[in-house]
């Protein structure tokens, strides 16, 4: 008969409250708890192979058989796998040399250390096993939103935790800038990564999150008749999405934006007040520059496919509202459409108007600012002159004092004129 086993019993028991709480099934926990004892066994005999390891999850119970060999009394070699056949006659008087005894083992009995070994590497199994089913819950889920509540607010993460008590984190680099969410609050974000430590990341500033947010809410897109081709976001402030109708009857910007606004209104107010602009999608690339670049009216432009770049000229009060405020229009073109947009004023007659090269300029302009103005492909007073101020600061990294410092000597040349 099997010895007493408390301490295995109250193992499985711990084992079946882990897994109604932690949603791992009983028959990989049973597997895990097998493979823990014989670990142990194996360190303390030196090997686990002439072991017997029964659990059985119905009862709660586990019993464990050491099967050993009677050999002569002094013919033992290995204790863990012979039995000197004196010491199997005490166990039953019938044994005979050659054939096997399996007699019971307590765990219990070997001691303190033992057990503590035991539920250590149990402790640890059991961790692979939360990880691992974590991991392969998330990795199938990236680009798809979620929901959980607050659990602890950090300065640069906040945890989150699902309905089933899985723990997730909303980086402060992937917050809306507008966001402020206090503990025990719901938040929705999309699932950015899994990682196998495992971490999952999460997201509310991805593209991802506003295309989610818009297949929710348009029945249209969910049933595949409007398709959503491209997005680009400043989170918090504007975003820009091109859509695609495969219906020639549905007008796929009014089916997003909805009537008065009402499908894009939620959407708005989930992304903290950002200003969501609707385009048609056209695979003509002139064309679809030209509609990312609304509310500006463009007079003409001109492409280089090979580097992605593209001259926009605008009539001279166009300009402003193709740049946007802060650089967000042209900024978020760029992104729509993965080209680099550099917009121009045009003016009239400026071809009949003798142009000067910046490098003729060197003796009032320092060289480092001329070629990094060259490296926007100006070359001539009158390019330079006619680019967006506000263009030449950003992309050219200068100074505002030094572009107007630049501005001031060329535009001085002309009146000199």
């Amino acid at each position: 008969m099997p010895q007493k086993k408390e301490d295995a019993i109250s193992m499985i028991g711990t084992f079946a409250e882990f897994k109604e709480t932690k949603n791992i099934d009983r028959t990989t926990l049973v597997g895990v708890l097998e493979e823990s004892f014989r670990n142990v066994l194996a360190k303390m005999f030196g090997s686990d192979e002439n072991f017997d390891v029964i659990v059985n999850p119905d009862k709660g119970d586990l019993e464990i058989y050491r099967n050993r060999e009677v050999v002569a009394d002094n013919e033992v070699e290995d204790p863990n796998k012979q039995i000197a056949l004196t010491d199997a006659h005490a166990i039953d008087p019938d044994y005979e040399i050659g054939e096997e005894v399996s007699e019971p083992i307590n765990f219990a009995k070997f001691g303190r250390r033992a057990i503590l070994t035991l539920r250590q590497t149990l402790a640890s199994k059991v961790l692979e096993l939360e990880h691992d089913a974590l991991y392969n819950k998330y990795k199938d889920c990236v680009g798809q939103v979620v929901s959980g509540e607050v659990y602890q607010v950090w300065k640069n993460e906040m945890l989150i935790v699902d309905d089933e008590g899985n723990e997730l984190l909303l980086p402060k680099s992937e917050q809306i800038p507008g966001d402020f969410f206090r503990k025990g609050e719901t938040v929705r974000a999309v699932v950015l990564r899994a990682n196998n430590n495992p971490k999952i990341y999460l997201s509310r500033t991805s593209p991802d999150f506003l295309i989610r947010l818009l297949e929710a809410e348009v029945p249209e897109i969910a049933d595949g008749l409007i398709t959503i081709k491209r997005a680009a976001r400043i989170p918090g402030e504007r975003a820009k999405i091109a859509v695609e109708s495969a219906d020639d009857r549905i007008d796929p910007v009014g089916a997003c934006v909805g009537v008065r606004g009402n499908r894009i209104h939620g959407i708005v107010r989930e992304l903290r007040g950002e200003n969501i602009d609707v385009i048609n999608y056209t695979a003509n690339e002139s064309l679809f520059i030209q509609r990312s670049l609304a509310p500006a009216k463009i007079s003409s432009l001109k492409l280089n496919t090979e580097e992605r770049k593209a001259e926009v000229y605008l009539k001279p009060e166009e300009v402003s509202l193709a740049i946007g405020r802060g650089g967000m229009n042209i900024k978020l073109a760029s992104m729509l459409t993965g080209y680099t947009i550099d917009v121009f004023r045009e003016v009239e007659n400026s071809q009949d108007e003798e142009d000067i090269y910046l490098d003729e300029f060197s003796d009032e302009i320092d060289q480092w600012v001329i070629d990094a103005i060259k490296a926007l492909g100006l070359d001539t007073a009158k390019a330079v002159l006619n680019a967006p101020r506000e263009m030449l600061v950003e992309k050219a990294d200068l100074e505002e004092s030094t572009v107007d410092e630049v501005l001031r000597i060329l535009k001085a040349e002309f009146e000199d004129e």
